[in-house]
């Protein structure tokens, strides 16, 4: 249930203008990782629309194995390691975080509601070890009885 925004103090020209130059995708960490798995001949798309939720998409996506693969910034996403919460207008901040880690979850409940498989990495993870989680995912997958997958 999305809560009401708080009293918003307008960010300063120079912040405003720092955090709207923020890639939203093709993140470094996300070229990384993208890099990583097609060396190991894993192919995927890139940017797709979640089902149902055309706004929202998922970084990379295995279409065969119904697996979206999101690379979470340590500071949007609230990573619990790394996340920092701004001293100015902190109040609007944390209700703003909140939100990306509500919309986060509710992503992932409708994902999965349709039979997808979600992973989301840290942008702090290193490549080798996430695209290692995704093989493995992919490898568990790949050995599920054919009636339990859909093969389209």
């Amino acid at each position: 249930m999305k809560r009401p925004e708080p009293t918003r103090i307008r960010p300063d020209t120079q912040t405003s203008l720092r955090f709207s130059r923020q890639l939203r995708s093709g993140t470094s960490p996300e070229l990384l990782l993208r890099r990583e798995l097609h060396r190991r001949g894993r192919r995927y798309l890139v940017h797709r629309p979640i089902p149902g939720l055309p706004r929202r998409r998922a970084d990379l996506v295995f279409t065969r194995w119904r697996l979206a693969v999101f690379v979470d910034g340590c500071f949007w996403h609230g990573c619990p390691e790394h996340g920092v919460m701004p001293r100015s207008n902190s109040e609007w901040w944390g209700w703003k975080l909140e939100m990306n880690r509500e919309r986060d979850r509710d992503t992932d409940q409708r994902l999965r509601e349709l039979g997808w498989t979600v992973l989301r990495v840290w942008e702090h993870e290193s490549p080798g070890l996430a695209a290692d989680r995704v093989e493995q995912i992919l490898d568990a997958l790949a050995r599920r009885p054919r009636g339990a997958r859909d093969d389209r």
